[in-house]
């Protein structure tokens, strides 16, 4: 299975935090599963830092993606295609370039953002 972390699902595993449940964890550790991470989370964690929101290092998660053994997903014009085709039922422009990612690369979208339930995303909550 591919799995595509949302931003806050990466920062929780990268910190251990007990926000994360069980069975995403599995999920993600499990061997068989191809997990990906998104320039797209860098570049909302980058700006969160910038705008005080967020203390964070992000070439040190950038570093992480390797230890964790995780693949670094850029944007390419099929995930454009995607988004442009999603609604809009919630303001949040890193979820929905996250969520078209997702359709497009065929991968399990996972967070904990109950909104995904409104958009043809296969997605797990964490």
């Amino acid at each position: 299975m591919n799995l595509l972390l949302d931003t806050n699902v990466l920062l929780w595993w990268l910190s251990d935090s007990p926000r994360l449940s069980r069975e995403a964890r599995a999920l993600i550790s499990d061997p068989d599963h191809q997990v990906f991470v998104s320039v797209v989370s860098l570049w909302e964690i980058a700006i969160k830092v910038r705008i005080g929101k967020l203390q964070a290092d992000v070439d040190a998660i950038d570093s992480a993606l390797d230890t964790s053994n995780f693949q670094r997903l850029g944007i390419a014009p099929a995930h454009l295609t995607a988004l442009v085709s999603l609604p809009s039922h919630h303001r949040d422009p890193f979820d929905h370039l996250l969520m078209a990612q997702a359709i497009s690369e065929r991968a399990v979208f996972l967070t904990s953002d109950d909104q995904a339930a409104l958009y043809p995303v296969q997605w797990r909550a964490c």
